[in-house]
């Protein structure tokens, strides 16, 4: 649950905090919620980046707190938002900061890849433990650059400002839409850190918080009169399922779903909206389990290819010990199993997807196992009268 619980990483510093025994030396930046980040600028030398990655260069350890608050605010634009694919623990070279200075000006501004929010909370944090104003500011910056982002409709692009691609559909690919609204509901659950955001600014995010998951609810797709799930990207002005890269087809995205409902299921009291939601969702899950099916990486030889190298396969293997897996696409209205090659074609087996992107992209997922296995406590919390796996 990798999305959902980037945010409470944290969960010891709460603790310690509230318990008023949390000294600065004892607080760490993890650095698992950038990972995607730092895995991105280390394998992908990009002729736009600012900078680029150098071989041997040290990284901040986790608990060197100003200084990696201090590669945060250098990293941050001057929206208040950050670029993606950069390490943010690197210790640059003088030259290297200056070119990031440089930058600043130069508004490529995502979420993507796991981006702003996750900065936030770790300029939160520091500032909590050091009380250095820089970092609220920064931190109150980048709350400032979310309430901006955000759609009328509630949703939110995959980059601000707007381009003009793909990335302006409302995106809960990679955990963009709930990592945002999991920022937002740690502040309004009144966690400790972030204790300094001013009651005018949380007004305005409750608002936002609020406009979110009313877009959540609209975006779900809804197939013969019943709620499914979502799809990775959507239309953000008619709100209907929409092409993102050329191998991602409008469909039923079942493992960014599963990252949505969770953070559905996080939320106390929901309103009989929300519980149909998840119910819906629950029991798409349940009926779109494919079983005795296991997918198996295999030696292949060394592929070189415009996009990518590839030195393996991926094959599907009958096996009737394997537990139920899901494929990323459903058709809409039939509910195949869908996959996808860059041409756009639509193919229904993963033998017809060319080999590059048969072994580089995730085309099955475990993800709906984590809504099943969290769903009969919840729905005995929440909804007693309506179980939906019993009647699926």
């Amino acid at each position: 649950m990798k999305n959902l619980s980037r945010l409470k990483l944290l969960l010891t510093f709460f603790i310690a905090l509230s318990a008023g025994v949390l000294r600065a030396q004892d607080v760490k930046i993890d650095y698992k919620p950038f990972a995607d980040n730092t895995g991105h600028w280390y394998s992908i030398s990009d002729k736009g980046n600012m900078i680029n990655a150098r071989a041997g260069r040290p990284r901040y350890k986790e608990d060197q707190l100003t200084q990696i608050g201090d590669n945060m605010l250098l990293f941050q634009k001057a929206n208040g938002g950050w670029p993606k694919n950069y390490d943010f623990f690197a210790i640059l070279a003088p030259d290297q900061v200056d070119s990031v200075a440089a930058g600043r000006n130069v508004l490529n501004t995502t979420y993507d890849n796991g981006n702003t929010y996750t900065q936030i909370a770790a300029l939160a944090q520091i500032y909590t433990a050091t009380k250095i104003n820089k970092y609220k500011e920064g931190a109150i910056k980048g709350l400032d650059f979310i309430l901006s982002s955000q759609y009328k409709n509630g949703g939110f692009p995959q980059y601000y400002p707007l381009e003009e691609n793909y990335s302006r559909c409302i995106t809960y690919n990679d955990g963009v839409f709930e990592g945002i609204m999991e920022l937002i509901k740690n502040i309004l659950d009144n966690d400790p850190q972030y204790a300094f955001v001013d009651a005018a600014r949380r007004a305005k995010l409750k608002i936002a918080f609020d406009k979110g998951l009313d877009c959540i609810l609209k975006t779900q797709i809804v197939d013969d009169g019943k709620l499914t799930a979502w799809c990775q990207q959507h239309d953000e002005v008619t709100l209907k399922p929409a092409w993102a890269r050329k191998f991602e087809p409008p469909s039923i995205c079942d493992g960014e779903s599963a990252d949505l409902v969770l953070f559905l299921m996080s939320i106390d009291h929901p309103s009989k909206a929300i519980i149909n939601s998840i119910q819906g969702a629950t029991a798409w899950f349940e009926a779109s389990k494919i079983y005795n099916t296991r997918v198996k990486t295999i030696p292949a030889e060394r592929m070189q290819t415009p996009f990518r190298v590839s030195v393996s396969d991926r094959v599907v293997v009958e096996d009737n010990t394997a537990p139920p897996i899901w494929t990323r696409y459903y058709e809409l209205k039939t509910h195949r199993p869908l996959f996808c090659n860059r041409d756009s074609k639509v193919v229904y087996s993963l033998a017809e997807v060319t080999r590059e992107r048969r072994d580089g992209y995730g085309w099955y997922t475990y993800n709906p196992q984590k809504v099943l296995d969290h769903y009969t406590e919840w729905q005995q919390k929440w909804a007693p009268d309506n179980n939906v796996l019993k009647k699926n």
